[in-house]
């Protein structure tokens, strides 16, 4: 990067940290360290809720992930409004009535201390690996942009995050979050209009979109029922909902945002605006990346993007091999480049047999050039039996490096380490809140003074810190990081939706038959993920219809016993 870039990069995270010590000064209770003494306004909350979810993992892994498969992904959020609505109706009236800290405390009120022991244990598991992963992301940038080892990127990366956390605790966040999200909206909107720029001079954005859907990459609905298919109408709809409804109502990292409202109606109105902005949110990220695949046709692409792995290549003794894949792959983006100006003269005339004949054409060459990359992963393999072969976390970072101007590079950088900074605060500040509330206070330390809690709440806050930081260090081997955490999330949140919608609904089912049904449903659902039965995100339907059909089931045999 250039000095310009490095000066935008850190101006802009020293007015978020700034910016988040000031208003988090004066904190003296954990009221206010966990839940900043609950008098946020409902567009702060709103903004806290969405920050909290957009970690840099969105907008790292969401364009390169339409870059290789298109469009489909923006299904998965389409169960997100109607889970809002859910909240607003149900959720959120009986937390704030309660006046709880955490999620959990809930359900000893309605079951039992070993329920909620078990509830806050399975939180405690995803929450703090997923975060590990989202601290994984922005290393990534710091080790591509500075050539270093992502091992060492990560180690700082988290550091920074963990210390800022322990001081600052929820009103750091949620303020921070908020100044975060305007510069994010910010970046988005001028990254699009880039990308667009730099298309040839004939290309305009419709013709990029026709472009890439020649290619199969505007694939953003599909109604086919398929229980196998990850990403269609149904699995976003239903899986999706349940997963978005037993995030945000069960998942304390986002329960503890909308807790900070001020009222009820503030708690509502900020859950309902990221309902109505996320999906239009997540749609343009996407389109981002289906815009970079239509850049890339007319200009040839890496074969790799991942330019640690390829460098690596290029001092080995296949360098002779990896240069010839080089050549095949430059005379190959030639022969595309006249496909594609044809295809786009097709297209300016209404031509359809020239567009159909062109397009066929498109896709052989693209197949070809697929061919070309698998020939490239084999040799980084050969090279490294343990090298990172996935890049799809890259795509989206090597184009920004390689073709924005000056400055916009170190804003885009910014963007993407502000989103890692708020989801993952917020994420550890939550893990630290259920262990003080759910653990620490209801078990260890039952009469401590406010004093000591917030101590307990800055050590716990710091240990989980340590926690994630040691996860992140792993999780270059998950693969896209995005279908990651989504994966993970779908294992548990089913089960803890579940308990849930017992202690709200079924009224006669009592803690012990809750109790091991939830243990029984998530032994089922980690046995299904494993063998691989259905698309993850039936996952979370399945467990949570599971704990419910056992609890009745268990309830009954305790009866008729």
């Amino acid at each position: 990067m250039s000095s310009i870039d490095w000066i935008v990069l850190f101006s802009t995270l020293l007015l978020i940290v700034a910016y988040g010590v000031f208003k988090s000064r004066n904190i003296r209770n954990i009221d206010g360290y966990l839940l900043g003494d609950r008098e946020l306004p409902w567009y702060n909350v709103g903004l806290s809720v969405m920050a909290t979810q957009a970690s840099a993992i969105t907008f790292l892994s969401a364009p390169g992930l339409a870059y290789t498969s298109g469009m489909s992904f923006v299904q998965f959020y389409f169960g997100l409004p109607l889970s809002m609505i859910v909240l607003c109706i149900t959720f959120v009236p009986i937390f704030h009535r309660l006046r709880v800290f955490t999620a959990y405390e809930f359900l000893e009120k309605r079951f039992d201390i070993k329920t909620r022991a078990l509830t806050a244990f399975l939180f405690l598991i995803q929450r703090g690996i997923s975060t590990g992963i989202t601290i994984f992301a922005p290393a990534i940038i710091l080790s591509t942009i500075l050539h270093i080892d992502v091992t060492y990127t990560t180690l700082v990366m988290g550091s920074v995050v963990v210390l800022y956390t322990v001081y600052g605790g929820t009103k750091a966040v949620s303020y921070t979050q908020l100044l975060q999200m305007g510069i994010i909206f910010a970046g988005l909107l001028a990254a699009g209009f880039m990308v667009i720029q730099l298309l040839p001079q004939d290309i305009g954005f419709s013709e990029a979109l026709h472009i890439a859907g020649k290619s199969g990459k505007t694939n953003a609905i599909d109604f086919t029922f398929d229980l196998n298919n990850q990403y269609t109408v149904w699995t976003g709809l239903i899986g999706g909902f349940f997963l978005q409804l037993s995030y945000f109502g069960t998942d304390q990292s986002q329960v503890g945002r909308y807790l900070t409202g001020s009222s009820i109606r503030d708690s509502r109105m900020g859950l309902l605006m990221n309902g109505l902005l996320k999906v239009p949110m997540q749609f343009c990220i996407l389109l981002i990346g289906v815009l970079v695949f239509a850049y890339y046709q007319y200009h040839t692409p890496p074969l790799f993007f991942n330019s640690l792995e390829t460098e690596k290549l290029e001092n080995s003794s296949y360098k002779a091999e990896y240069m010839a894949l080089l050549e095949q792959q430059e005379s190959l983006g030639a022969k595309k480049s006249q496909t594609i100006h044809e295809l786009t003269r097709a297209l300016g005339r209404d031509d359809e047999a020239g567009i159909a004949l062109k397009g066929e054409e498109l896709k052989a060459l693209n197949a070809k050039s697929s061919a070309l990359r698998e020939g490239v992963i084999e040799l980084i393999k050969k090279n490294d039996v343990h090298a990172e072969t996935n890049d799809n976390n890259y795509i989206f970072l090597s184009f920004v490096t390689s073709t924005f101007p000056k400055g916009f590079i170190g804003l885009l950088i910014a963007i993407i380490m502000l989103a890692s900074m708020g989801a993952t605060a917020s994420a550890i500040n939550s893990l630290a809140s259920t262990t003080v509330i759910d653990i620490y206070k209801r078990f260890i330390n039952k009469q401590a003074s406010e004093r000591a809690y917030l101590k307990a709440s800055r050590l716990f806050t710091l240990g989980w810190g340590v926690f994630t930081v040691l996860i992140a260090l792993y999780a270059n081997k998950l693969g896209n990081l995005l279908e990651a955490v989504n994966i993970l999330g779908s294992l548990f949140y089913g089960t803890i939706l579940g308990i849930f919608l017992v202690a709200f609904y079924f009224k006669k089912i009592g803690g012990k038959a809750v109790f091991w049904s939830a243990i029984l449903t998530e032994i089922l659902i980690i046995g299904i993920w494993k063998a691989d039965i259905v698309a993850f995100l039936w996952l979370n339907l399945i467990g949570c219809v599971l704990v419910i059909l056992f609890g009745l089931l268990f309830q009954q045999m305790k009866k008729n016993g």
